[in-house]
């Protein structure tokens, strides 16, 4: 749910930091990969695939990583489901900037919605090297 409120931002950060609490938080396995394909060529859509995107030109899909493919970004990845009813609004761009203030990097995030489990999820996406030290910036910034 996408909410306007307006708050301090000391108020917004204890918000967060209390949805942050709330969110049921997932590490998935392994490392995660882009894949590309052309635009008139739709990829197949199986068990593997976290994501699809696409622009005017290229599907995206975002799957497990090939071992010994050093052409691609190798990501960690960890998910985020929402109860219903939470406001995390901002939420992205908060976390999102205490990654990069923390550990020097940028994310990956691509959210979706499941009604039947509340609503907004998010999976989030780092550096494949840098995946428990995001993990534990997030395990410590949930109160």
């Amino acid at each position: 749910m996408v909410s306007v409120s307006r708050e301090t931002a000391e108020e917004t950060e204890q918000r967060l930091q209390g949805v942050l609490a709330l969110a049921e938080t997932v590490v998935l396995p392994g490392a995660w990969s882009f894949f590309e394909s052309p635009r008139d060529q739709p990829p197949v859509l199986d068990d593997d695939v976290l994501a699809v995107v696409r622009d005017d030109d290229t599907w995206s899909v975002l799957r497990p990583a090939e071992d010994g493919d050093g052409t691609r970004e190798r990501f960690g990845v960890f998910s985020f489901h929402f109860p219903e009813g939470v406001d995390n609004s901002g939420f992205v761009g908060w976390l999102a900037g205490a990654l990069k203030e923390r550990l020097g990097t940028g994310v990956l995030v691509v959210c979706g919605s499941n009604r039947d489990r509340g609503g907004v999820y998010d999976y989030w996406g780092v550096p494949e090297d840098l995946l428990d030290r995001a993990v534990n910036v997030v395990h410590a910034l949930a109160v």
